[in-house]
């Protein structure tokens, strides 16, 4: 719902309609419509000041049908019926969800857009308090890491003239924000799991809680309470000893240190810079991590560097390495054909022929192949 007040308080201080449709996020014919009148009666920005309260009185007598919202509204006075139960809800569930059980508990018949409106008009200051951000607690040392993937661009390898699009992987310790950065052209389980391993060993440890996106690479079934971590995922957690807590789902703020930087590290290391091959592109990015973005000026960090306080704070908390090397495995499904063989890749495997028209697990390395029933 558009406020037109606004429109002119903008509008009087100089900005362009343009800048209006854009800010406001409406088209440019309504913002004409809306400035017509005041620009019939020879009105322009920069004039005599003028408060919102006068601009209020005159759009008052140019649309004088948006005095009173409520009488262009014929379902609000159902909706109105129900204003202590939706002030209930609000803030602790989704308006979709408050639609939802109005409709089943309470056999109101109205959209979710009228509904949207409603809340918006009759309950301004428990439509803005369900909307602020409650902080979170910092960090205590070793942890927390946020892990995500934010798209660079296109690469064109110079070597097979092949075009490719490049992602970074990045993982950020919540603490001291110090990050590692790893691009990758697949995000597939692999590169997932790879660009772990070699984010532990550039951190020499690992965080007691890792905090993921909802990626088919890392969680098969996102939940709040009982999320189920994918096979191979899962087993590199427990070889490192770290627990996999995904962020809910369309829920970015659950991890806010690794959303935020992604723009930082495109402008700073990945735009206007030429690479010879991904490896090339990997360890610079590596580089970049530690002599850049590490020694970086951290406003949360009151002007520190997220290096120096990682290496004063949060290196000793983080847990050991493993002692041995975590074996990068592929896990797959196949079904057992009538020939009692499975497909995995390019090859085919024998099984026992109870098996025949089963889906069984596969786990691949590159020394053997498990089968699991």
């Amino acid at each position: 719902m558009v406020d037109v007040t606004e429109i002119y308080v903008h509008w009087y201080a100089g900005r362009s309609k343009s800048e209006l449709a854009a800010s406001l996020g409406v088209d440019r014919k309504t913002i004409r419509k809306y400035l017509a009148p005041a620009e019939a009666a020879g009105m322009s920005p920069g004039g005599p000041a003028m408060a919102p309260a006068d601009w209020a009185e005159l759009i008052k007598g140019w649309f004088p049908e948006l005095a009173d919202r409520r009488l262009r509204q014929v379902t609000w006075p159902e909706i109105d019926k129900h204003r202590d139960y939706i002030k209930s809800l609000l803030g602790t569930v989704t308006v979709s969800t408050i639609h939802q059980r109005l409709r089943d508990e309470h056999d109101l018949t109205v959209s979710v857009s009228s509904l949207r409106r409603w809340i918006s008009a009759t309950l301004p200051e428990d439509t803005q308090r369900s909307r602020v951000t409650v902080l979170r607690d910092e960090v205590e040392p070793g942890l927390e890491a946020q892990i995500d993937y934010g798209f660079l661009g296109q690469w064109i390898n110079p070597r097979s003239g092949k075009r490719h699009r490049i992602w970074a992987f990045v993982m950020i310790l919540a603490c001291s924000r110090h990050m590692f950065v790893r691009p990758v052209i697949h995000l597939d389980q692999h590169s997932w799991t790879e660009s772990h391993v070699e984010a532990f060993k550039f951190f020499g440890g690992v965080a007691q809680r890792l905090v993921p996106d909802n990626l088919k690479t890392g969680v098969d079934k996102p939940d709040l309470y009982d999320p189920k971590i994918n096979k191979a995922y899962a087993e590199l957690a427990a070889h490192y000893g770290a627990l996999v807590d995904p962020a809910r789902a369309l829920k970015p703020k659950d991890k806010p240190r690794v959303e935020r930087p992604m723009p930082y590290i495109r402008d700073s290391w990945w735009r206007g810079r030429e690479f010879v091959s991904l490896e090339h592109m990997q360890a610079d990015a590596i580089r970049w991590s530690s002599e850049v973005a590490g020694l970086r000026q951290c406003r949360p960090l009151g002007g520190a560097s997220p290096l120096s306080v990682f290496e004063a704070v949060e290196q000793e908390t983080l847990q050991p390495l493993p002692k041995t090397p975590f074996v990068l495995a592929r896990w797959s499904a196949a079904t057992v054909g009538p020939d009692i063989h499975i497909k995995v890749g390019r090859t085919l495997y024998s099984v026992p022929w109870k098996l025949i028209g089963k889906r069984v697990d596969v786990r691949s390395t590159q020394a053997f192949v498990q089968v699991f029933d």
